[in-house]
């Protein structure tokens, strides 16, 4: 055993150094693109192309990207808060919070609801009939679509992006719970029933497990919406948030930093991205293959 052991080791160490060096030659890889792309980018806006107030160059973006996260206020003068407070009052961090803040709000009772109906619809035929026509009425009509509804609603302020969020998150979710328990492999249901699995044991021992990569792919794609919807609720219905922030930039037309809070955006949704996919690929390890 102790021989197995010995020998084992080295190959291991050997493939995870192996597969550390494969993830840090995809990272590499992954910067030519971006780092090409702001070197256009700074041709184009210092060769006089385009006008700098228009399309500034990259090192100005930077700058007022800073200005951005920076706190407003010197610490001396600072009397709401110890230091992390003060190194969190800046615009950025506040803005980010609070779209953040919405974002989970939303798509918590979005998902909340879709995920039981999606559960129902899926195990039961006759819940789909009653529930799928109408969902497929509703389904195409994008998010934005209810902002004027929103204001009517519920005024201004969270309450209308919270419930854009929320119908964005919803159908996502819905369609992907439904299109997973619809397809559980019929060998799983035969077995189980001539195992002699009543209803209950059969839908959370084997419908609810192998439909669980279809949920949170469609989790993934939930997330995703409503990061989106939550943009451009914030340009119209609330006054905090990288969406109001940056339609704010637009009507004193500084496009730096537009451009600032359109890079935030997107590096958040990478990390909000890279996150989920982890905790998806965490919980589907059993799924994968990768329980060893």
């Amino acid at each position: 055993m102790e021989r197995i052991e010995r020998r084992k080791g080295p190959r291991t160490s050997r493939q995870g150094a192996r597969n550390q060096r494969l993830r840090w030659n995809d990272a590499a890889t992954g910067l030519v693109v971006p780092v090409l792309a702001i070197a256009l980018w700074q041709w184009v806006a210092a060769s006089g192309l385009v006008d700098r107030q228009v399309l500034p160059e990259p090192l100005d973006v930077w700058r007022k990207w800073v200005d951005y996260l920076l706190p407003l206020e010197p610490f001396a003068q600072y009397t709401d808060g110890g230091w992390l407070a003060w190194a969190l009052s800046g615009e950025l961090p506040l803005d980010v919070v609070a779209s953040l803040y919405r974002v989970v709000v939303g798509f918590a009772i979005g998902a909340g609801l879709a995920l039981p109906l999606g559960l129902a619809m899926g195990a039961s035929q006759r819940v789909h009939a009653w529930m799928n026509p109408l969902v497929q009425v509703l389904r195409p009509i994008p998010p934005i679509a209810y902002i004027p509804l929103a204001m009517l609603w519920f005024g201004l302020g969270d309450p209308p992006a919270v419930f854009l969020i929320a119908i964005g998150a919803f159908f996502p979710v819905l369609m992907n719970t439904v299109a997973g328990v619809r397809q559980v492999d019929g060998i799983y249901l035969r077995a189980a029933r001539n195992l002699g699995a009543g209803k209950l044991t059969m839908f959370l021992r084997v419908i609810l497990p192998a439909a669980v990569p279809y949920i949170l792919s469609g989790v993934r794609i939930g997330i995703g919406t409503a990061f989106i919807v939550v943009i451009v609720a914030e340009m119209i219905a609330v006054n905090s948030g990288l969406g109001f922030r940056i339609s704010e930039a637009r009507e004193y037309f500084w496009s730096d930093k537009v451009i600032a809070g359109m890079i935030s955006i997107g590096v958040l949704g990478l990390l909000i991205d890279i996150g989920v996919n982890r905790l998806n690929n965490h919980l589907l390890r059993w799924h994968r293959g990768l329980e060893h």
